[in-house]
């Protein structure tokens, strides 16, 4: 069973940076499995990052230039740097896991079968 737990989430001001973090349970954060998915009050789950096994990352094109996947093999850890934070960015955010690897990015949630509990991030103007 994998386990996933975010963290990093916060109240900030609009234009300001944040870093989120998840800590994944087992060896395939490196796998191309994982992805970062948000959700706005109100709102349908949206994916905002999500990784190939191949190295590739896919980002939504409201967060691109702006956001910024990562992962550190060696902590079990995927980040997401965000900047210039908006107030549209304001939601929980999750990651998730594939169940299998896949040479392609998804950003669609059916894909994904672990989630974790979530991060809320609100972003005030």
């Amino acid at each position: 069973q994998v386990q996933l737990v975010e963290s990093g989430g916060g109240s900030v001001q609009a234009g300001v940076s944040l870093r989120l973090s998840c800590e994944v349970s087992g060896d395939i954060v490196s796998s191309g499995r994982m992805g970062w998915f948000r959700q706005a009050p109100g709102q349908e789950r949206e994916g905002v990052a999500a990784f190939a096994s191949f190295g590739e990352t896919r980002y939504a094109d409201s967060v691109k230039g702006r956001f910024t996947a990562s992962m550190d093999n060696a902590k079990n850890t995927l980040y997401l740097q965000r900047n210039n934070l908006k107030p549209d960015d304001t939601g929980m955010y999750y990651c998730a896991a594939r169940r299998l690897s896949y040479g392609y990015p998804s950003l669609g949630d059916i894909d994904y079968s672990y989630w974790g509990q979530g991060t809320q991030v609100t972003v005030s103007s």
